[in-house]
């Protein structure tokens, strides 16, 4: 990795980048001073098709000043912008700086519109139209790729219209989940179980939890080895919305069901990770993209109610 980050590449850069410049110069005045050898009708003797001749007349002047207007620009881009290596140009220009004096233009045009929910709570924002199609714009550029454009998520990706949450379902707590992401890990317990039958056992004590499909006997046995997995999830296996440990009881898998998932999960654990929108939204963006997502199972929920 160290040819990728020394100064190699930007003098390989910039010298390929002179030189060309420099050569099509020194091309243009050669061509302009070299005589070649013709006869004495003014052409080079080449023919072809029997009789086209080649004549040895010079570039048109037009064409010569579209050449030296050419190289004139090429080093004053030079000059002005980064394109000689490590030199950054008086302008000071960067294609990072031009995108957040564009964004922060957007943000500001858009101000005014978002200026209406600042007294809103996310649950009277949930209820507004034009809220909603802002907030789902911005879920669909922002938040589908992992949770897809129903919400409704995949294995690894949590389901947002359900109404189960691992950190809790506030809008307050939505929020914050937002703006700072999140880092969900499951360690690796297969050690703090026991023996790889230990492992099954409670895997199908799992299982009796939420009420699936699972061996008796061998539920029986892995109910006392739980205790491995009680200080996150709980003796009752329901969870801790405070360490975003799962509620192993209501038959929502996040990562696969059944005993080899659980199996595997044991064994290896796993890391999940949201990335934070902080650096991305604004606030009032987060706060709009935050009723978006509370709405998705609680307006669902009241309107199927009414």
């Amino acid at each position: 990795m160290s040819d990728f980050t020394s100064n190699f590449w930007n003098l390989y850069v910039a010298g390929i980048t002179i030189v060309s410049i420099l050569a099509c110069a020194l091309l243009l005045w050669f061509s302009g001073k070299a005589k070649a050898m013709t006869a004495n009708d003014n052409t080079t003797g080449h023919v072809w098709d029997g009789d086209l001749r080649e004549m040895n007349n010079p570039l048109p002047r037009w064409w010569v000043w579209l050449f030296v207007i050419t190289i004139v620009f090429a080093l004053v881009y030079l000059a002005m912008y980064p394109g000689a290596g490590t030199f950054k140009g008086q302008l000071n220009w960067t294609s990072q700086g031009q995108h957040e004096a564009e964004v922060a233009k957007g943000n500001k045009d858009v101000a005014p519109i978002y200026a209406k929910f600042d007294a809103m709570t996310p649950e009277q924002i949930s209820k507004d139209p034009q809220a909603m199609a802002i907030g789902e714009r911005l879920f669909m550029n922002n938040c589908s790729q992992c949770h897809g454009s129903d919400a409704r998520g995949s294995k690894g990706f949590p389901n947002l219209t359900d109404g189960d949450w691992l950190y809790g379902g506030d809008p307050a707590v939505i929020q914050e989940t937002l703006t700072k992401g999140r880092i969900g890990m499951m360690p690796p317990m297969a050690a703090a179980v026991g023996t790889p039958d230990d492992v099954r056992n409670v895997a199908q004590y799992v299982l009796s939890l939420s009420g699936g499909p699972h061996d008796s006997l061998k539920a029986s046995l892995g109910k006392a080895k739980f205790g491995a997995c009680a200080a996150c999830h709980g003796m009752d296996g329901k969870g801790n919305p405070a360490l975003g440990a799962p509620n192993l009881t209501d038959d929502i898998w996040l990562h696969g069901w059944g005993e080899n998932a659980i199996v595997a999960m044991i064994t290896n654990g796993k890391t999940n990770q949201m990335p934070a929108q902080a650096d991305k939204l604004t606030e009032p963006q987060i706060k709009v993209l935050t009723a978006y997502v509370w709405g998705l199972s609680n307006n669902k929920a009241a309107t199927a109610t009414k």
